[in-house]
């Protein structure tokens, strides 16, 4: 390679945000402003989604780029933190790099810089952030259902008042199946 020849990386962003209320621009806006200051990075897409990493059939975003990781179209997934990858633990977090690892692609934390250096220690550091992210995850719902027995103690009633109809008719399918699911769980136990 001549010195004047640059090799770039050809990288994804992957931002994800948990709620409605929030937005993914801030984490896109911080990993943009990073790759521009690096000057090495190709930025070929942005995978953004509004979904629990806890949802079973969310984060479909993440699924396309795992999909779309098998067809080699880029190097590199660049994430705000780790977090937004999966809150599921260690576990998790590790069969997701291990995974994007078959098709030699790195996973890069803006906010985990040591994601960045190839160690004999990766792994464990993985497993350590994936951990922190599952504690932070089980105590913000400690915290939220504190809060929510603290509210009924003093006779708040939560949900809808009392009366009141849906705008649009609810799908019930999903039900039916976690009752006979849970009715045949229960009969195994008995």
């Amino acid at each position: 390679m001549s010195e004047n020849t640059k090799e770039y990386k050809r990288c994804v962003i992957y931002a994800r945000v948990s709620t409605e209320d929030q937005t993914t621009k801030n984490q896109i806006q911080a990993l943009y402003d990073w790759c521009y200051r690096r000057g090495d990075i190709d930025l070929v897409h942005v995978y953004e989604e509004n979904a629990s990493a806890w949802d079973k059939g969310q984060q479909k975003q993440l699924k396309l780029l795992i999909k779309e990781a098998r067809e080699l179209k880029f190097d590199y997934v660049l994430v705000w933190s780790l977090d937004r990858l999966t809150r599921g633990g260690a576990l998790k977090i590790l069969e997701l790099v291990h995974k994007l690892r078959k098709f030699n692609i790195r996973i890069i934390s803006k906010e985990e810089p040591w994601t960045e250096l190839p160690s004999e220690l990766e792994d464990i550091l993985y497993a350590m952030a994936g951990w922190v992210a599952q504690m932070e995850s089980t105590r913000r719902s400690e915290r939220t259902k504190a809060g929510m027995a603290r509210k009924a103690a003093e006779g708040y009633k939560p949900g809808r008042p009392p009366g009141s109809k849906d705008k649009k008719k609810r799908k019930t399918s999903g039900y039916h199946l976690r009752h006979a699911e849970n009715m045949k769980a229960r009969e195994q136990v008995e």
